[in-house]
C-alpha cells in the first residue's frame, strides 16, 4: 500500500509537469495528524513505515517537485520517519506555522516556531484585525467578550494573536463558544494527561485553575519517548497552542548547565473551556452519577454521597485502571484527582484549590464559596492502610482527624466564615470500595 501511494504521487506530478511545463508544488495539511492518531490507537510502528516510504518518494527523491510547503502540530527533528531527508518541521494546529524548501534540500529546513518571532503576525487575526471586524458587523460592544474569550495567542514577542476560526465563528454566529473544540483531535494531549503521573495531573489542575506553570520546553517532540517523557504534554500544548508563554527565562546554573525556562499558562478562555468538557468526557460513562454526587454534595446528603460515588468508581476505576501509569505509585493522589474531576462544574460556585497550605499543613481539596449562603467545604482523602485501618470507617476518622489536627479551617476563619458553615468530610478509598464520613 505504501509503495502504490508513494508510486502515485510521484506519477501524478511527472503527469502535472509534462502538462503544463512546471514542476508542481505540493502541499501537505497536518502531515502528523496519522502519526498521533497512530501512537494513541497502537498501530505507530506500521504508519511510521508507510510514512518514511511515502515522504521519501513524495519529497526526497521526486525529480518534478519544484517546492514543498507542510504544516502540522509537531516539530520531530530525531523522528526516525524524517531520518532518510527531512531534519526538522512544525506547525501550529489551525495556527500553523508554515515552511517549505526545495526538494533536494530537505535537510535544511528553516523551522518556525510559536516562540520565533518571524512570521509571528501571521498566523493568526491581530487584535487591529478583529476590533475592525467587530465594528463592520455592529458588534463594537463585544470588544471586550472577544478578547476574553480568543485572544491570547503568542507567537514570539507578538501578544494579540486570535485564533481566526473562532473569529469567523464568532461573526457568523455573533456568540460566543469553543468554536476551536470541534476543529481539531486532542487525542493525544489527552492521553498524555490522563495516562500520566500524579505531577502531571496535579498540574494540569493548576492551569484549569487559572494559575501559571513554569517548565523547561523541548520543541522536539519523539513519539517513541512520549510515555517515558512526563513532561513531553507540555511542550505539545504548547506547539498546538492551548499554552502560550507568559515569560521566559534563561539562565546558568551554579552546576554550569545551561537551563531555559518557560512560564505557560492556558491561551484564553476558550481553551479552558474545551479542557473542562475533555475532563468531563473523561468521566462520561457516569455522567448521571457524578451529577448526583454533587447536588448530594451540597445538600450535606451523607448517604447520597457514598451512594453515588461507589456506583461511580465501580464503572470508572476499571477504564483508569487500563492506563500505563494510571494508579502509578501514589494512589491517594489518583484518587484526589478522581474526585476533583468530578467537582469540576463547581466552578462557577466555589473556588476549589488543592494541596495548599492552611494551618499546620496541606488540605487535598478545599471549596471556597462564591456566595455567603453557600457553606465552606474541606476534603480530606486517604487510601487504606489495613494494618494500622482494620475498617474504612477508621480511614475516615483518620482523615478527619488530619482535618482538625493540623488545622485546615484556618484559611476559612481567617476570610470570616464561621466554624458553623464549615463542612468537613473524610474519603476512605480501598480498590474500588470508598466510605465518606463527616465530623459530628
Amino acid at each position: 500500500t505504501a509503495y502504490i501511494a508513494a508510486d502515485s504521487l510521484n506519477a501524478l506530478s511527472n503527469y502535472l509537469m509534462r502538462y503544463y511545463g512546471k514542476k508542481v508544488i505540493i502541499l501537505l495539511d497536518e502531515y502528523d495528524t496519522p502519526m498521533q492518531e497512530a501512537y494513541v490507537n497502537g498501530y505507530w510502528e506500521e504508519m511510521a513505515s508507510f510514512i518514511r516510504s511515502l515522504f521519501n518518494a513524495v519529497f526526497k527523491t521526486n525529480p518534478y517537485l519544484e517546492r514543498a510547503l507542510m504544516t502540522g502540530i509537531t516539530r520531530i527533528s530525531k523522528e526516525s520517519i524524517f531520518s532518510e531527508f527531512v531534519t526538522n518541521s512544525i506547525g501550529i494546529d489551525d495556527l500553523r506555522a508554515h515552511q517549505c524548501a526545495s526538494s533536494f534540500n530537505l535537510n535544511n529546513l528553516k523551522v518556525v516556531t510559536t516562540t520565533s518571532d518571524k512570521y509571528a503576525d501571521c498566523f493568526g487575526f491581530t487584535e487591529e484585525e478583529v476590533f475592525a471586524s467587530l465594528e463592520e458587523y455592529g458588534l463594537a460592544d463585544r470588544k471586550q467578550q472577544v478578547k476574553e474569550w480568543y485572544d491570547g495567542f503568542v507567537f514570539g514577542n507578538r501578544k494579540d494573536i486570535y485564533n481566526p476560526w473562532s473569529i469567523i465563528s464568532f461573526l457568523d454566529e455573533k456568540k460566543v463558544g469553543a468554536y476551536w473544540t470541534n476543529t481539531s483531535s486532542n487525542s493525544l494531549v489527552g492521553k498524555l494527561i490522563r495516562e500520566g503521573n500524579s505531577d502531571v495531573k496535579k498540574t494540569f489542575e493548576h492551569l484549569l485553575q487559572g494559575e501559571s506553570i513554569l517548565k523547561e520546553i523541548d520543541e522536539q517532540i519523539v513519539y517513541d519517548q512520549l510515555d517515558d517523557d512526563g513532561q513531553a504534554v507540555w511542550s505539545l500544548l504548547l506547539a498546538s497552542g492551548y499554552l502560550k508563554v507568559k515569560n521566559f527565562r534563561a539562565y546558568m546554573t551554579d552546576f554550569g548547565e545551561w537551563k531555559q525556562e518557560y512560564e505557560l499558562e492556558l491561551t484564553n478562555f476558550e481553551v479552558k473551556v474545551m479542557f473542562r468538557k475533555m475532563v468531563r468526557k473523561w468521566f462520561a460513562g457516569a455522567s448521571s452519577g457524578y451529577n448526583d454526587f454533587i447536588k448530594a454534595l451540597l445538600v450535606g446528603d451523607l448517604k447520597a454521597m457514598n451512594t453515588y460515588m461507589n456506583r461511580v468508581t465501580v464503572e470508572i476505576f476499571s477504564y483508569f485502571d487500563t492506563g500505563k501509569r494510571a494508579l502509578g505509585d501514589e494512589p491517594e493522589r489518583f484518587y484526589h484527582g478522581f474526585v476533583l474531576g468530578l467537582m469540576i462544574e463547581l466552578a462557577d460556585r466555589y473556588i476549589l484549590t488543592s494541596n495548599r497550605e492552611s494551618g499546620f499543613g496541606r488540605y487535598d481539596v478545599m471549596l471556597d464559596p462564591r456566595r455567603l449562603v453557600d457553606d465552606a467545604i474541606i476534603l480530606e482523602f486517604k487510601v487504606q492502610d489495613k494494618e494500622e485501618e482494620a475498617e474504612l470507617s477508621d480511614t475516615v476518622q483518620k482523615a478527619l482527624n488530619q482535618i482538625e489536627e493540623r488545622q485546615y479551617e484556618a484559611a476559612f476563619i481567617a476570610k470570616g466564615i464561621s466554624k458553623e458553615r464549615i463542612r468537613k468530610y473524610g474519603f476512605a478509598f480501598c480498590g474500588k470500595r470508598v466510605l465518606i464520613g463527616t465530623a459530628s
